[in-house]
């Protein structure tokens, strides 16, 4: 009898290690559809397109998958499984329907909490201390499909996005792994997720990164390390300048007007609630201005 065929929707390193897996298994994956690399993004992770050309795998990249078009080449196909795993863009419902054992999605937080894009980085914004992975079956509204499975790791209320994201990849394995022979033989258990506890959050753009002066600095210090490198950064303009904001530490026994500059060596700036050490700086723009004490940064 032959295996199950396995369609794998995936980008990203989560994406990378989970492929990795099931070809490591021996388990009859049919294709991998996948996103080409975007220029204009820092790519610092593998992607699952190293691991699918390494094992001979097709490897398709269509910039829109709900087309007429796709639907058709995917139900030619003719998937028994569908699994998506950090794949970017919604899959429609045609295309949900085509295979007999369903469609399960890796979905980076431990739902219902953080559906949407960019959990990790909501989750480190919101001073999260435990986030996980949560595969869970696909239905129209997205992360909003019954449960089977999640595994959490505690991270440190000092890591960065990409540091709570290495910690939290290996959850997606390790659920996946112990759950993939029941999606295989259509046993998988599925709980519904508690709708009342849910909270959505869309992608986040490189604006996002805009310090409000206002904040706690908490607050502050928590988008910081959210969108800090690789990711676009947080920022505050000042003089035509922009200044970018890599990294902080409190301040203790400072404050003043928020966006206050209260020391320039150290580059101390007063928030809502205190002060931030401003530790790892960049001046982007025009030359960078003479900053003077008792000057605002805009917010």
């Amino acid at each position: 009898m032959s295996k199950p065929r396995i369609l794998f929707f995936g980008y990203s390193e989560v994406g990378y290690t989970c492929l990795d897996l099931l070809l490591s298994r021996g388990d009859n994956v049919i294709g991998l559809i996948t996103h080409e690399d975007n220029p204009d993004e820092k790519i610092w992770f593998k992607t699952p397109a190293l691991a699918a050309q390494e094992r001979g795998i097709p490897v398709f990249t269509p910039d829109l998958v709900n087309t007429p078009e796709w639907i058709e080449r995917i139900a030619a196909m003719k998937p028994d499984l569908i699994l998506s795993v950090y794949y970017r863009n919604m899959i429609g419902q045609p295309i949900l329907d085509l295979p007999p054992l369903g469609a399960f999605n890796l979905h980076g937080s431990l739902l219902p909490k953080y559906r949407g894009r960019a959990p990790i980085n909501w989750a480190v914004l919101h001073g999260e201390t435990h986030i996980g992975m949560t595969l869970h079956r696909m239905v129209r509204r997205a992360d909003a499909g019954d449960v089977v499975d999640q595994e959490g790791v505690d991270i440190s209320p000092q890591d960065t996005a990409e540091q709570a994201f290495r910690k939290v990849m290996p959850c997606a394995r390790v659920v996946l792994a112990r759950q993939i022979d029941a999606l295989l033989t259509g046993t998988a258990t599925e709980t519904p997720q508690d709708e009342s506890a849910a909270t959505y959050f869309g992608g986040r753009k490189p604006e996002d990164g805009r310090i409000d002066w206002t904040r706690s600095s908490a607050e502050i210090f928590n988008l910081i390390r959210a969108v800090t490198d690789p990711y676009p950064g947080a920022f505050s303009d000042h003089g035509g300048a922009r200044l970018m904001v890599w990294w902080a530490e409190p301040a203790y026994g400072k404050s003043g007007s928020p966006g206050e500059i209260l020391s320039l060596d150290p580059l101390i700036i007063a928030t809502g609630d205190g002060a931030l050490h401003l530790t790892r700086v960049e001046w982007r723009g025009v030359p960078a201005p003479a900053l003077e004490v008792g000057s605002i940064l805009s917010h």
